[in-house]
């Protein structure tokens, strides 16, 4: 008899002759000029069981561009397995030909010419009506919110997230979980959960004196689609205390809890479930870890670390879904539910081509409300771009470099760090850059532009720390973002160092002087977690800076060796 695990593979093989045969249609459609909305949208509806997922907007309401990482490092057990598989390698692994729209959707090389042919991405109205056409095809389909959804642009700071709540409430989500919501601070949240019109979910979302399961956070929720009992559990960034400031939400604690989440699928199984899916944030090499450790998750729906991947990835019985960020793409997993197990699936991830899909209109009507009493603001134009403007990667993108020369330049300092967060889209040379591009990369409750003075000894236990969390060989131990950028001074890195030892060769490069372990020097930076940090908000830093350059032109950046990966 053929076994569970042996029909997920037959599923995975389908999916990917499935996935593969559609971006090679795009590919032809395109050099035609007769890629179409129809085109894009086509699935082949499976089984009795449709998931949407969508995850890591981060407040971006509008079409944009956003260039994917082409340095994306894995450690341990994760080393040269996808998600750390970028540029041509990403491309050969997936079979997807050079210059087509999934080149461009995918992956980074040659992202200025293709931009300037295939256009922005993403955009809510679009989304819509992708998620529109999925439900007409099966009007039962869950749709599922990774979180970083309330967060990340001018107009959502503005209204302490109100314009992504209006918008998604729009769109009609099943259930959605949480990281940079909380960075509202935990008054707001409540506010807005309490209101919300679907569930907000986290297992792993703890009151803080009782360690008990809050109970504005339920941890799971039941539906019942296609004659299937669906148990969807919520996962929150575990992190959150770490990565942002825990002062902002005092009353909670987090962490993986995957004792818990075991408690929770065992109970959610005692109740009949038939299918469980779980809605992450925790980040995708975390995810694959409990995975391994958690029995009886069916689907885990992925997300925080932004990646976006053509076939799902199959961990034991369990299915994980990468579904980009910033709108830019939308999943669909259609799941083949019998006798109480999961048989079969087929998935597809879909780009958000802006240009090709039409915008919803009723969606978009809602979204001009929210940014209208912001039109003059927002369209400002502060200065101009001859460099591709990015953010991705582990090291460096020029968004933060730009962040780093503005820090250098309006707060004197000789040295500067910017975080090394994910979000923020991308700018192709010859555009405007206007006060909602420079939010849309700088965009927190927490924006503001310290300076201070560290000694050379205490900025390498900062790099130091900071690369732990990305390079711990153990993906629980992963439990930021990217590398703290850096301006005015270089350095190396092993990659494969343990803790304490992989920063050296520590450099100013003002002076091309070796830092000095026992000097002082001075420091600007931003997004500190310590409460009281005073300032100059970031935006107002970096748009003075700009305004004084007229056009932005940065040249490449090579200040970071890096070695033992």
């Amino acid at each position: 008899m053929i076994s569970r695990r042996d029909f997920l593979q037959v599923s995975m093989a389908a999916s990917a002759l499935y996935g593969a045969s559609g971006f090679g249609q795009w590919a032809r459609l395109a050099a035609q000029q007769k890629l179409t909305q129809d085109q894009l949208l086509d699935f082949d509806t499976f089984g009795n069981v449709s998931l949407i997922h969508i995850t890591d907007i981060h407040g971006q309401l509008k079409p944009i561009y956003f260039r994917e990482p082409s340095i994306n490092i894995g450690v341990g057990a994760n080393k040269g397995e996808v998600p750390h598989v970028t540029g041509a390698d990403f491309r050969r692994l997936y079979g997807i030909d050079d210059g087509s729209p999934s080149h461009y959707a995918l992956s980074s090389g040659d992202f200025t010419a293709l931009a300037r042919a295939y256009g922005r991405v993403g955009g809510l109205d679009r989304m819509a009506t992708v998620i529109n056409a999925m439900r007409a095809d099966r009007p039962d389909a869950l749709l599922l919110d990774g979180g970083d959804t309330w967060h990340g642009s001018y107009t959502c700071y503005h209204t302490e997230g109100q314009d992504m709540v209006n918008v998604m409430n729009a769109l009609k989500p099943d259930a959605m979980t949480f990281h940079w919501e909380f960075t509202l601070g935990q008054e707001r949240v409540r506010e807005i959960v309490d209101d919300l019109p679907f569930a907000a979910l986290g297992q792993n979302i703890f009151d803080k004196m009782w360690d008990e399961p809050a109970a504005e956070f339920a941890p799971y929720k039941f539906f019942e689609r296609g004659g299937v009992k669906i148990a969807v559990i919520g996962q929150a960034f575990p992190y959150m205390p770490i990565a942002n400031p825990g002062w902002m939400f005092p009353d909670y604690s987090f962490g993986i809890r995957d004792e818990n989440m075991q408690m929770i699928v065992d109970e959610v199984r005692g109740k009949g479930a038939e299918l469980v899916v779980c809605l992450s944030h925790n980040g995708f090499d975390v995810d694959k870890k409990m995975a391994a450790k958690v029995n009886g998750i069916d689907v885990i729906l992925t997300g925080h670390t932004h990646d976006a991947l053509p076939e799902p990835v199959l961990v034991g019985d369990t299915i994980l879904i990468a579904s980009g960020s910033n709108g830019k793409f939308v999943s669909r997993v259609d799941l083949d539910v019998r006798d109480g197990r999961m048989m079969g699936f087929r998935h597809k991830l879909i780009p958000v081509f802006s240009d090709v899909i039409e915008p919803d209109k009723d969606v978009a009507a809602v979204i001009d409300q929210q940014r209208a009493p912001f039109k003059s603001e927002l369209e400002e134009v502060i200065g101009q771009t001859d460099s591709l403007l990015y953010r991705r990667g582990n090291f460096n993108g020029t968004w933060d470099d730009l962040i780093c020369d503005a820090l250098i330049s309006e707060r004197d300092a000789d040295i500067a760090m910017s975080p090394g967060v994910r979000w923020g889209p991308s700018l192709i040379p010859g555009q405007d850059i206007t006060r909602e591009d420079i939010f849309n990369v700088t965009s927190m409750t927490y924006p503001e532009a310290y300076r201070t003075e560290m000694t050379g000894e205490f900025i390498k236990v900062v790099l130091e720390d900071v690369a732990d969390n990305l390079f711990n060989p153990d993906p629980y131990y992963q439990q930021g973002g990217d590398m703290v950028r850096i301006g005015g001074m270089g350095y190396r890195i092993d990659i494969g160092k343990p803790q304490g030892e992989r920063i050296s060769d520590m450099t100013l490069l003002r002076t091309g002087e070796a830092i000095d372990p026992s000097r002082s020097y001075v420091v600007a930076g931003w997004a500190s977690v310590n409460e009281g940090t005073e300032g100059p908000p970031i935006w107002d830093v970096v748009e003075s800076h700009i305004r004084k350059q007229g056009t932005v032109t940065l040249e490449p950046n090579d200040n970071v060796k890096v070695t033992g990966t």
